[in-house]
């Protein structure tokens, strides 16, 4: 459904983005935010799937300031690879990626984003500093951030069993903010979403998934309607 395309930041750089539009008229727009596996097929059916529900979806390349064209499998070795190449970034650059990759669905209203793992980070700071109506943390550790204040509702997504984000983690993001969804998922660990992986649990990434539509449906489908 979707196509790579070349988009700009404002600094200059030119980077891809993995860009998939809905069929009909869009619901609103949404970010979809990569792992530290780059813009593999996971992420690119995952952004297809939010344009087959509606909306103008797009996956920015983050990693394309390090190098280009990064897609990684989930063995020990990519994983370390990976995580080398997201120390590499600054995140000021990466916000202006994200906001250039926002800026080419504007058009199509009110948007939210969805991120996973590093992206879930990514996430939770684009709705602090980003115009977005909503966001969505898949896994993300964003405990190092709470000092950073959303400006959008945020929605949370953690496994029971994710050994990078402990339960003590989980309940932090919920006493920071005890008005915000903060899901745990009974048996599921890190990765719980990532269907082309072991660490794909159907029945949570199910209902994360169900929890995350209504989400959207919320705060820019029905935003972007009463807009349009």
């Amino acid at each position: 459904m979707g196509e790579f395309t070349t988009i700009m930041a404002r600094d200059g750089h030119e980077f891809q983005a993995w860009l998939a539009a809905p069929s009909g008229r869009a619901h609103g727009a949404l970010l979809v935010i990569q792992e530290i596996f780059g813009i593999n097929a996971h992420i690119r059916a995952l952004t297809d799937s939010f344009a087959a529900e509606g909306y103008t979806a797009i996956a920015p390349s983050l990693f394309d300031r390090v190098r280009r064209g990064i897609e990684l499998d989930y063995t020990p070795a990519a994983t370390q690879e990976g995580a080398g190449y997201a120390k590499q970034l600054q995140p000021e650059n990466t916000l202006r990626d994200l906001a250039a990759a926002l800026a080419v669905v504007r058009h199509s209203g009110r948007a939210g984003s969805v991120g996973y793992c590093f992206g879930g980070v990514q996430s939770y700071l684009a709705a602090c500093q980003l115009p977005l109506a909503c966001a969505v943390v898949y896994y993300g550790k964003v405990t190092g951030y709470l000092s950073q204040k959303p400006r959008c509702p945020v929605m949370y997504h953690y496994g029971t069993e994710d050994r990078s984000i402990p339960p003590a983690d989980v309940e932090q993001i919920r006493a920071a903010y005890p008005e915000a969804p903060v899901y745990s998922y009974e048996g599921a660990g890190h990765g719980f979403n990532r269907d082309q992986s072991d660490s794909y649990n159907p029945q949570a990434a199910g209902l994360a998934r169900t929890r995350t539509l209504e989400f959207f449906a919320r705060y820019v489908a029905r935003a972007a309607a009463a807009n349009g």
